[in-house]
């Protein structure tokens, strides 16, 4: 049974669990972020708002708790494992929910069983707004049965993968090849088509050969994603390109998603919520070339 909680990074994924292991009766004990260190950051602003206690430290954060949930970016996983480390000396659970690869995740796992955590490898394959807790994960590593088992009635769709740590990760990453490939392919495509007077009908062509019951509305979608979440994409595609190269195979096109997603983020800054939100394809795409002009 999981009693107690902490998360560290308490950015939209760390204040989703934090709330829903709240409403299944988990005492959220504490967070810890980077961004604490600023009172006006909306890390900190978000942790008041939810009553949950800011730590001073990831030491002092997983103090006492069963379970460590660790949503980070993807280039901050292991700093973070390794500053949480000193204070797992109970054992608690370690889930690992960030996007990194199998030699990572390695890593991060080596770290919080040096400090005595019981880490378990977490791929999450879905977007974690719509379903919170409920997101489909893959669990990976020696402690995976056992936190399945103590989670049992906090409401996650959990599938024990592996014991080994890094296959299930292994899923994810070349996953994100393709869906946040599609992302970036989307924008490039759609914008050049645009500028052209062509959208319509580049859409229809892409729904013939490619069929989906609304390929403008996919377009949107996959598009918008990356204006507002492209620096974590970024992270993470790079940690895709790691999770590519581990095994051999060189990462020609991982890198250059990673470049667009940062090359959308860096428009989608300057964009107010209700353009990168609407869902009008065309507006969007005259918001984003008006940034690019």
């Amino acid at each position: 049974m999981i009693a107690r909680a902490a998360i560290i990074g308490f950015g939209e994924v760390g204040r989703i669990f934090a709330r829903d292991l709240a409403a299944r009766g988990v005492v959220v004990a504490a967070a810890w972020d980077t961004a604490f260190a600023d009172l006006g950051s909306r890390a900190s602003k978000e942790a008041m708002a939810a009553g949950v206690v800011r730590a001073a430290s990831a030491t002092d954060a997983v103090d006492g708790v069963d379970l460590v949930v660790c949503s980070v970016t993807a280039g901050s996983d292991l700093a973070a494992c390794r500053a949480a480390a000193p204070g797992l000396r109970h054992a608690p659970f370690f889930l690992d929910v960030n996007s990194v690869s199998p030699g990572t995740k390695r890593e991060a796992a080596a770290a919080v069983s040096a400090g005595g955590g019981r880490y378990v490898e977490a791929a999450v394959m879905a977007s974690v707004p719509p379903k919170g807790l409920g997101t489909p994960i893959l669990l990976g590593g020696t402690h995976a049965a056992a936190f399945a088992e103590a989670a049992a009635d906090l409401g996650m769709d959990l599938t024990i993968f592996s014991e080994e740590v890094g296959r299930a990760s292994s899923v994810k990453m070349c996953r994100s090849v393709m869906v946040k490939g599609l992302e970036v392919l989307a924008t490039e495509c759609l914008l050049a088509a645009r500028r052209y007077g062509v959208e319509k009908e580049v859409l229809a062509s892409l729904s013939d050969t490619l069929p989906h019951p609304d390929w403008a509305e996919l377009a949107r979608y996959v598009i918008s994603r990356p204006l507002i979440h492209g620096r974590r994409r970024a992270e993470e595609m790079r940690e895709v390109a790691r999770t590519v190269s581990e095994v051999g195979v060189e990462p020609i096109l991982s890198v250059p998603i990673a470049d667009r997603q940062d090359w959308s983020a860096a428009r989608g800054a300057m964009l107010p919520a209700a353009i990168t939100s609407s869902a009008d394809l065309g507006a969007l795409l005259d918001a984003v070339l008006k940034q690019n002009s």
